[in-house]
């Protein structure tokens, strides 16, 4: 009887997954253009050729990410999701400025488009193979919260709503005869992706420089460790992403009063129940005695 599959190892299936996507795409677009000469095909083609790239470098980065701690590494390799973001938003935001230049001088020395049907054939086709891909990763994502792969996905959601404005551009161009629709939508599609690679790079620095978890999952962790009827207080509360976790901690005031062993139980309790809500988290706690004027409190923090 076969185990079911751990987080781990759907993150490897999604990155697999995407590499052979993209393959597909680039060959389906690749014959595409050939047989029209659209450049809104080939901004297509190129998006698809990046992100064969990008899905390259997500694979890669998952894999590194999810080697364990290490004498070099004690925290882990997690933060090799965020880099692997950063070098997809790097492909986006070049593959954009060679589309831009593209698009400019097409619209200077316009050319026909031709064999819109087969263009038009193999973007319906397209729409239909990313929709599947990214419905699977947005489910991945759902399961293990890879930034890595949510860059990838996020991509990927601008190559549908691309392959659409291909499409238009492929039947305005056939329908009016005006030169002009294939080059414009091309640039409209250079400036999505540029917008695209901008919110990679920021999720990505967002865990690389150990940005705080959101408002709403700190006071979730806050409502938590206050609920216990033994805890008289709680202060420091750090949080930051790993990249393919969390981090918490937090000083917790207890009794003064209490035995070791009793403070140790209930910081057991109060770690079981957070990380029943934060599964992939590293947790520390610190305890202290309630009402200690603790001159290391960092009221920053509060």
């Amino acid at each position: 009887m076969s185990s079911v599959p751990t987080a781990d190892v759907w993150r490897r299936r999604a990155t697999w997954v995407s590499v052979c996507v993209a393959l597909t795409l680039i060959g389906a677009k690749l014959a595409s253009y050939l047989a029209t000469g659209s450049v809104a095909i080939l901004s297509s083609l190129i998006d698809s050729s990046v992100d064969l790239l990008a899905s390259v470098v997500t694979l890669l980065g998952v894999a590194r990410a999810l080697q364990p701690p290490d004498r070099n590494h004690r925290f882990g390799h997690g933060k090799a999701e965020p880099l692997a973001g950063l070098a997809q938003a790097a492909f986006v935001c070049g593959s954009a400025l060679f589309l831009g230049y593209e698009a400019v001088r097409r619209l200077n020395s316009p050319e026909p488009v031709g064999a819109t049907s087969i263009g038009i054939a193999v973007m319906v086709f397209a729409i239909v193979l990313t929709l599947a891909l990214v419905l699977f990763q947005r489910w991945v994502i759902r399961q293990t919260g890879s930034i890595a792969i949510g860059a990838d996905s996020l991509h990927y959601s601008g190559d549908l709503f691309m392959n659409l404005a291909v499409i238009v551009a492929l039947l305005l161009a056939d329908l009016s005869g005006w030169p002009y629709w294939d080059p414009l939508f091309a640039l409209g599609i250079a400036a999505f992706l540029a917008w695209s690679a901008s919110r990679i790079v920021v999720q990505a620095l967002g865990v690389l420089m150990d940005r705080e978890l959101p408002d709403t999952d700190r006071r979730h962790i806050m409502d938590i460790v206050q609920s216990h009827a033994e805890c008289r207080g709680m202060h420091d509360l750090r949080t930051r992403s790993t990249g393919i976790g969390q981090h918490i901690e937090f000083h917790l005031e207890l009794d003064p009063g209490m035995t070791l062993a009793q403070a140790h139980d209930i910081t057991d309790a109060i770690e079981a129940k957070v990380r029943a809500a934060f599964p992939t988290a590293e947790i520390t706690i610190h305890q202290e005695p309630a009402g200690l004027q603790d001159e290391r409190l960092d009221h920053r923090l509060a």
